[in-house]
């Protein structure tokens, strides 16, 4: 009797333990060379997926889909190996483009542009359950993208304030704070308290570069991560080529964080700049990238937060205002550029799109600096001070050629263009998964040092891939991390698998 009572006490405190241990402690050792997709599903071409989110709860996804009519799709992930939609919420009568969605506790949350996309757009956020309205909340304008913070108190947007097409009207960039338990209050911030360093910032690679160079105005706030403590975000600045800090308890924006500048004039960071010279050819040429973040994550390491870029790049080209050009069609200084008339060539650097705003150093015409858009990398950098820790140089065009899909064709522009990252845990390792736009495929780097990435191995994706989601082990729905990625040039979603150890 007393070995029976003893056995039922030891598998009674077993469940206890198994109960009370957090959904994150959940570990599953999987290889992570081994991803491979399962299932594959279209939304329905162009425009019909974008980004999508997951909610654990239903084991439902979420995906953006601004085809035929603005709506978010409802993807069963129940089973992965076999998803469907199985309903759709529509989002024509709250404005315009629906542009990204986040889920905390059954809560799904999306950002939606106004109809005309310089006036305040909303979050509305609806139940994961039953897709019933449960708030809209006015925010600034153009919210591209939206986040809860960890701890499900604060939704963030970054109001991206774009102009419209002739430039007439370009709203504030602007950054939106919404607190959740009071009643979806919300604090919508501007830059304007950092005009007054914009000297000091322009010297260490900040930019303000748009049509009448507006401080307030030109910035563009893109992407948004919140510390894992809910206390501080990181915000990108694609445009200007910075990230600016928030401190979420006060409501406030502490830092900006200018970005500096890649030197491309080295073997390990060599690239082919034109689509005209029937090769791959990564070589050292005299030209600067500015890094112009898109995506952006985070982590704690030892103490110290760690900011993971996607360094897309990204021009303003309005009917109003252009800021780029061939290189070929510029003047470039004879001292600096002896050989000019060799660059400017097709088949050497001519193909290259220069940023036009930069570079004339002595104001008197021609070109002394070369800057193109984006850094053809992702980045790790210190999140209280901004420096720069890791920059994959030029191993993601290197990794694509292997893989068989660089694209040549956008050697002058961006290259592979990393345009989406986020951060999973596998196991005991921490990986990174960065979507490349233009090699329709996701790296994949062991991160679980931060100021060493490996790289582990490159996968396929749909046409364009925009979002990249990472599911864990402790809450998918079979028990081992998933990776989605949602294309939004060909509106595919595809889940994709490790190998258990």
């Amino acid at each position: 009797m007393k070995k029976t009572v003893f056995i039922i006490l030891i598998a009674a405190l077993s469940a206890c333990k198994k109960d009370s241990t957090t959904s994150e402690e959940l570990i599953v050792n999987e290889d992570p060379a081994t991803y491979q997709e399962i299932s594959s599903l279209n939304l329905g071409g162009l425009g019909s997926t974008e980004v999508s989110t997951y909610d654990p709860i239903t084991q439902r996804l979420f995906s953006v889909n601004n085809g035929s009519v603005n709506k978010i799709d409802v993807i069963n992930l129940a089973n992965p190996a076999s998803i469907s939609v199985i309903h759709s919420i529509p989002l024509a009568t709250y404005g315009g483009f629906v542009n990204s969605v986040d889920v905390y506790n059954g809560k799904l949350a999306a950002a939606i542009e106004s109809t005309n996309k310089q006036e305040a757009g909303k979050v509305v956020v609806f139940s994961t359950s039953n897709y019933a309205e449960e708030k809209v909340i006015t925010v600034g304008a153009l919210p591209d993208m939206v986040t809860y913070s960890p701890d499900g108190k604060f939704i963030l947007t970054a109001n991206e304030g774009e102009p419209n097409a002739n430039y007439s009207v370009d709203p504030d960039g602007t950054v939106s704070i919404i607190s959740v338990d009071n009643n979806y209050s919300v604090t919508t911030l501007n830059f304007a308290s950092f005009e007054s360093q914009l000297a000091t910032l322009t010297q260490q690679g900040f930019r303000i570069a748009g049509l009448g160079r507006n401080f307030v105005k030109d910035i563009e706030p893109e992407y948004i991560t919140v510390s894992s403590d809910s206390k501080t975000a990181w915000v990108t600045l694609q445009e200007n080529n910075a990230i600016a800090v928030i401190d979420l308890t006060a409501k406030s924006i502490t830092k900006i964080l200018p970005m500096g500048f890649k030197d491309y004039n080295t073997p390990a960071t060599g690239i082919d700049v034109s689509d005209r010279d029937n090769s791959i050819n990564f070589a050292p040429w005299k030209v600067l990238g500015i890094y112009m973040p898109d995506a952006i994550t985070s982590m704690n390491f030892n103490g110290i937060p760690y900011l993971f870029t996607a360094n897309e790049g990204d021009s303003r080209e309005y009917t109003g205002f252009t800021d780029i050009r061939r290189l070929s069609s510029l003047t470039l200084d004879a001292t600096a550029f002896p050989n000019g008339a060799t660059l400017r060539q097709d088949a050497q650097m001519g193909r290259l799109n220069i940023i036009t705003t930069s570079g004339d150093t002595d104001n008197d015409g021609d070109y002394d600096v070369l800057y193109s858009m984006g850094s053809r990398s992702f980045s790790v950098w210190n999140g209280n001070t901004g420096a720069l820790v890791f920059d994959s140089k030029n191993e993601l065009d290197i990794k694509a050629k292997d893989l068989n899909v660089y694209d040549d064709g956008r050697s002058d522009d961006k290259s592979v263009e990393p345009e989406a990252v986020t951060l999973g845990k596998v196991g005991a390792k921490t990986l990174a998964f960065v979507g490349l736009e233009r090699a329709d495929a996701v790296a994949i780097y062991d991160v679980t040092t931060p100021t060493a990435p490996v790289f582990v191995k490159m996968i396929t994706t749909g046409d364009a891939p925009e979002g990249v989601l990472f599911i864990p082990a402790s809450k998918s729905p079979i028990k081992q991390s998933l990776l989605v990625v949602s294309s939004e040039a060909d509106g595919v979603i595809k889940v994709y698998k490790a190998n258990k150890l």
